[in-house]
């Protein structure tokens, strides 16, 4: 068997994937670093006009730096996005590039890690950038995803613009929080706050609300009032039956990773809620 550096390139990406996965990285890191090296190799391919690279002969300097130049200008987008198809990739995605090559070339065993830019918070959304992606994540559910799933990630990601708290901040909020007849305005509540909210947030949380309605139906009557519930039973864990959804409230890193993924099969960036809170 080839060493990992010698091997084909693409034979040696899908061998450090399964390696990332039986070492217990998360399946979104390792989904991520397989589309980017993925992503690296077609670039290389691509510019060159070969056929196959070696492992090796994929990860050296100078095919690093193109295929990070075309990705910083956009070249290697597939996707369109909020500011167009050919705008220049977000911090945290090049960030995200150079520690996908970082971990596979030391998984080849090569010295040859780049320094990997700290977080930079980069990808704040301008108001009307927001409301764009609010639009798209309400009318917009990718083929296979769960609905329900689909418009709560958008009644989050519309409090969050529109209160300007984070996801652990809304987590508490119950439906009686959520006032959508109030007068002169619609307002939610948070932390003896009130926040107006304008008519796309007023329709898209009225929407949770109807889907909501029907998940909680089951409940006959014992719904606890959580605004976040599940919206499908978890998993059976040593034979103890997980609780009906709406008898708990979703969990923070539920509805963290219900964003990321829905925003990134929408829009091809992986966006946290942290990007549409308003600027200060």
């Amino acid at each position: 068997m080839p060493e990992p550096r010698t091997a084909d390139a693409l034979a040696a990406i899908g061998t450090f994937i399964k390696a990332q996965q039986d070492a217990g990285y998360a399946a979104g890191t390792v989904r991520l670093r397989g589309t980017l090296l993925a992503e690296y190799l077609d670039h290389v391919l691509r510019e060159e006009k070969t056929a196959s690279l070696t492992a090796e002969e994929l990860v050296q300097p100078e095919r690093a730096d193109s295929w990070l130049d075309a990705a910083g200008a956009g070249e290697t987008r597939r996707r369109n996005t909020l500011t167009g198809p050919c705008a220049a990739a977000a911090h945290d995605s090049q960030r995200a590039r150079i520690q996908a090559y970082n971990a596979f070339t030391a998984y080849l065993g090569l010295d040859m890690a780049r320094p990997s830019p700290a977080s930079g918070h980069a990808d704040r959304l301008e108001p009307e950038q927001a409301w764009t992606l609010l639009r798209t994540l309400a009318v917009r559910r990718p083929t296979g995803s769960n609905a329900a799933t689909a418009i709560r990630t958008a009644a989050v990601a519309a409090l969050v613009a529109a209160t300007g708290h984070s996801v652990p901040q809304l987590h508490g909020l119950d439906v009686t929080d959520v006032d959508l007849e109030g007068r002169p305005v619609p307002v939610v509540t948070v932390a003896g706050a009130d926040h107006p909210l304008d008519k796309h947030s007023v329709e898209i949380l009225r929407r949770w609300l109807d889907a909501r309605a029907g998940i909680t139906k089951a409940l006959d009557g014992s719904d606890p009032g959580y605004l976040w519930i599940p919206t499908k039973p978890g998993r059976e864990r040593a034979g103890v039956q997980p609780p009906k959804p709406g008898l708990t409230r979703a969990a923070v890193r539920t509805l963290h990773a219900a964003h990321r993924s829905l925003v990134l099969q929408v829009i091809g960036v992986p966006l946290r809620p942290y990007a549409l809170l308003p600027r200060r």
